[in-house]
């Protein structure tokens, strides 16, 4: 059979099958490496569902044939990989659509940083929920890992945002997902259709295994393991909404063509306390007095990343226009001089207070800094654009620089989204911190200190058969740690390849049961983004590893 033959007779989009696309989409940036037999570029929704029809047909006549949508390809879990047909939203799939009063409607091809413009020029409105890779992610990889980034603290993930999303049914069929009314759930559920069925059988699940469902919240502020089925139904508020399960399924359960999403406006002064610390076990202690005073973020980065960034301050704002490089180069003279005097701390966390005014926004960086006096740390406050954007273009910019600058060692995320409750520091940091001792790593600890989420990346020469040996022996000796203190082991990352097989660690088997049901109900035929979520197995993490 000749698949892109196939395909490109049904689409109006393209349909590539040479080498060199095919390589070009057989990596994120994971550790893993797989390569699409073909990939599509859908022009509109009519094409996705022309590729899933035709998937689903295959599939039920036995042709071992799946799909995989992706975006930018940020992804760091191995969640857009595949070995069969890859659909790219982003060359084709990428309109904005209409912004109106607090939210706005757009393909999940869109860049975040387009979207953004967008918004922005319509009163000062923003979607909150950007990760780090802000420049370089794109709306349907955000929406399909519920992504949370610096912003996450006071306003919440993407799933807080999405109002309706547009999507392709494992069938081929297309729905229409938004909040229901019980009301609006019965006629939905009595329809004689496959999305119809999807009701039916997902509100018994639910209905069912109420209890069990809702012990299986994670208490931690940020999670976007397994399928989010304690979000579905709301019963304060009446209503049963299939974009809360959709958002953060990595599109295992359906494909997404359009997307509304709510919006904010944030406040338009802002004061940054920098806090520099070379003794990590005073962490705890000030994350518990800052957060007092309510930061709209609060943000960490190592001594691993600040001597990169130091090293490398050309590369990382070389993009910028050449005025703001200039000014951006002389802010980073202290830290130069910190380098070049071995004074670089341990750890330099970034408390933002915004407020209404600048006045407001620095009297709360004030206190924030006097609540620390007695911990003789040292810290300073900064208040302008330029002070303030060379910690931000560090902390955004971080995985970044390891990935371009560090030749002869990947980037390992493995173990790179954990989470836990601040209130355990005291506990949980000693023993992570005697476990990844055990295996002489050099890595960089990044993240959202207010969230309890640590992006831990180790620097690894992956094609020696010893590392990647480490890798399967620690990653789930810190997923048991991380369950130990009632935490996520994927906080904005998502499961994707590395951690799907670790899924029972942090819910138990009952639990992944649910969640494989709830995959059989979307997708009877296993045909969208298989082994993802639910059904990977820790060889496919060693097929699928990079070894050079």
């Amino acid at each position: 059979m000749d698949l892109r033959a196939e395909l490109a007779r049904i689409v109006t989009g393209d349909v590539l099958d040479d080498a060199q696309t095919r390589e070009q989409y057989s990596h994120d940036t994971s550790i893993f490496e797989r390569t699409p037999s073909v990939v599509v570029y859908p022009k509109n929704a009519g094409d996705v569902e022309a590729v899933v029809r035709y998937v689903h047909e295959a599939k039920s006549k036995g042709e071992n044939v799946s799909i995989t949508a992706r975006s930018a390809g940020t992804d760091m879990s191995g969640g857009p990989l595949t070995d069969s047909i890859a659909l790219v939203f982003t060359k084709y799939m990428n309109a904005i659509g209409e912004v109106r009063g607090d939210s706005a409607v757009a393909e999940p091809g869109v860049y975040y940083r387009d979207f953004e413009k967008a918004t922005l020029a319509h009163d000062g409105l923003i979607l909150p929920s950007y990760p780090a890779s802000r420049e370089l992610c794109a709306l349907g990889g955000m929406i399909s890992n519920n992504s949370g980034g610096e912003l996450t603290l006071k306003y919440g993930k993407t799933n807080r945002y999405v109002r309706e999303l547009d999507v392709v049914l494992s069938d081929g069929s297309r729905a229409t997902l938004r909040p229901l009314s019980m009301k609006e759930l019965d006629a939905k559920e009595s329809e004689n259709t496959f999305e119809g069925e999807v009701y039916r059988r997902l509100h018994a699940l639910i209905e069912k295994n109420v209890d069990k469902i809702e012990a299986a919240r994670p208490t931690v502020t940020k999670n976007s393991a397994g399928y989010a089925l304690w979000n579905v139904m709301d019963k304060q508020r009446g209503t049963f909404d299939l974009t809360q399960l959709i958002v953060g399924s990595q599109g295992t359960l359906a494909f997404i063509t359009k997307a509304k999403l709510g919006l904010v406006r944030t406040k338009a002064h802002r004061a940054m306390l920098v806090v520099f610390i070379s003794d990590l076990r005073v962490l705890p202690e000030i994350v518990g007095r800052v957060l007092k005073f309510s930061p709209e973020s609060f943000e960490s980065y190592d001594d691993q990343t600040f001597k990169l960034a130091v090293r490398f301050i050309p590369q990382i704002i070389g993009h910028l226009g050449l005025i703001k490089m200039i000014g951006l180069g002389f802010a980073f003279i202290p830290e130069m001089w910190m380098t070049l005097t071995g004074g670089v701390p341990k750890l330099i966390l970034m408390a933002e207070f915004a407020e209404d005014t600048g006045e407001e926004a620095r009297g709360k960086a004030d206190a924030a800094q006097s609540a620390l006096q007695d911990l003789a740390l040292k810290t300073k406050i900064a208040t302008n654009e330029m002070q303030t954007a060379k910690y931000w273009t560090i902390r955004r910019e971080s995985f970044s620089l390891l990935r371009k600058t560090l030749h002869g060692l990947h980037t390992a995320p493995f173990i790179d989204d954990i989470v836990v409750h601040p209130a355990d520091y005291p506990e949980f940091l000693p023993e992570l911190n005697v476990l990844l001792g055990q295996y002489h790593l050099l890595y960089t600890i990044a993240g959202h200190a207010g969230d309890g989420n640590f992006h831990i990346i180790p620097l690894m020469d992956l094609s020696k058969p010893e590392n990647r040996k480490a890798i399967l022996e620690l990653q789930p000796k810190v997923f048991e740690l991380v369950a130990k203190y009632r935490g996520s082991i994927d906080g904005e990352h998502n499961d994707g390849i590395i951690r799907t097989p670790y899924l029972p660690i942090m819910f138990g088997q009952d639990v992944c049961d649910l969640f494989a049901e709830v995959k059989r109900i979307f997708d009877p035929l296993g045909i969208l983004n298989p082994g993802k979520k639910v059904g990977g197995t820790i060889a496919d993490i060693e097929r699928s590893m990079i070894t050079r």
